[in-house]
């Protein structure tokens, strides 16, 4: 097979690697020079025979939709264009209703694997016809992992996407629990080591995981993870997620708890927490950390509030 690819960051470039690997062609651009194999997105259209297909593996949003914008001016009847990237499913219908007004074809998966898919290989979750899957099914075949698992095709255009999302949702709450687990572990004066505590679960347990083994790996390298500021980003598919629960009326208390949590994260000074210890000083005159230091005073109880 012989497939163009756009996007050779650090999860584009490892899967030209890897798709090389297992026999497939792949002509690469990327806006870098120095990793790019060809030098335009003309350039990479001209080199692939057709039925031409064109994998996109750039950041969500504007970058991909001005991507797919310019290859659908470029591909032809038969064609078929890939979106690999975290993109919303709802930007899936739009972009495969402005290929189909000439032909192309549209498929958009989600990748999951991260930097490690080279060696493990990829998790793909694909949406679109069987007719344009089957063209990129060698792809598939040489970037998902050895075994029957690893590859699916979810349904129609947007189905690779949402599933990654929902992928994406359980994985935020699959984390925060293990981050309160090792919080509690860390706090109570009572285990003598977390990481053996936690490599211990690594065999033998429900919760055994690959986050698992990546958390272990953390903590050998930083015991007590010193050197980490507590600050997570979200890359939106958790957002999404919970977003989708609502419109469907899907109770999501655990996947929604995770994402308040990363948004906890990046405050310095949570202003809700904040005004919870003011109400606590305004009707039980318990002690406010740090008033004093900020040059306030903290209230005196009044006994004659019947609170």
């Amino acid at each position: 097979m012989d497939i163009g690819l756009v996007g050779l960051g650090k999860m584009g470039g490892n899967m030209r690697t890897r798709m090389r690997n297992g026999g497939v062609t792949v002509v690469g651009y990327d806006r870098n020079p120095d990793v790019s194999d060809v030098a335009s997105l003309e350039e990479l259209v001209e080199q692939l025979p057709s039925p031409k297909v064109v994998w996109v593996m750039v950041p969500a949003g504007d970058i991909t939709r001005s991507t797919v914008e310019q290859l659908i001016e470029l591909l032809g009847e038969g064609d078929v264009i890939v979106d690999g990237g975290n993109s919303r499913w709802t930007d899936d219908e739009k972009h495969a209703a402005l290929a189909a007004d000439k032909g192309i074809g549209y498929v958009d998966c989600g990748v999951s694997g991260g930097v490690w898919g080279l060696d493990n290989g990829y998790a793909l979750m694909a949406g679109g016809t069987a007719e344009d899957i089957a063209k990129v099914q060698p792809a598939f075949d040489a970037l998902k992992p050895e075994g029957d698992s690893g590859f699916v095709h979810a349904g129609r255009v947007g189905a690779g996407h949402f599933s990654k999302m929902v992928h994406n949702g359980i994985e935020y709450a699959m984390m925060q629990a293990y981050a309160e687990g090792f919080e509690l572990l860390e706090k109570v004066d009572m285990v003598d080591n977390v990481t053996e505590v936690f490599d211990s679960w690594r065999e033998g347990t429900v919760v055994r995981s690959w986050l698992l083994d990546l958390l272990v790996k953390a903590l050998e390298e930083d015991p007590g993870l010193s050197k980490v500021r507590g600050y997570a980003e979200d890359s939106g598919e958790g957002l999404w997620t919970v977003e989708a629960a609502i419109d469907n009326a899907v109770p999501m208390h655990t996947i929604a708890a995770s994402l308040f949590a990363r948004f906890t994260s990046r405050q310095e000074e949570s202003p809700a927490m904040q005004a919870v210890a003011a109400m606590r000083q305004q009707f039980g005159g318990h002690a406010v950390k740090a008033a004093e230091e900020k040059g306030l005073d903290p209230a005196a109880p009044d006994h004659a509030d019947p609170v």
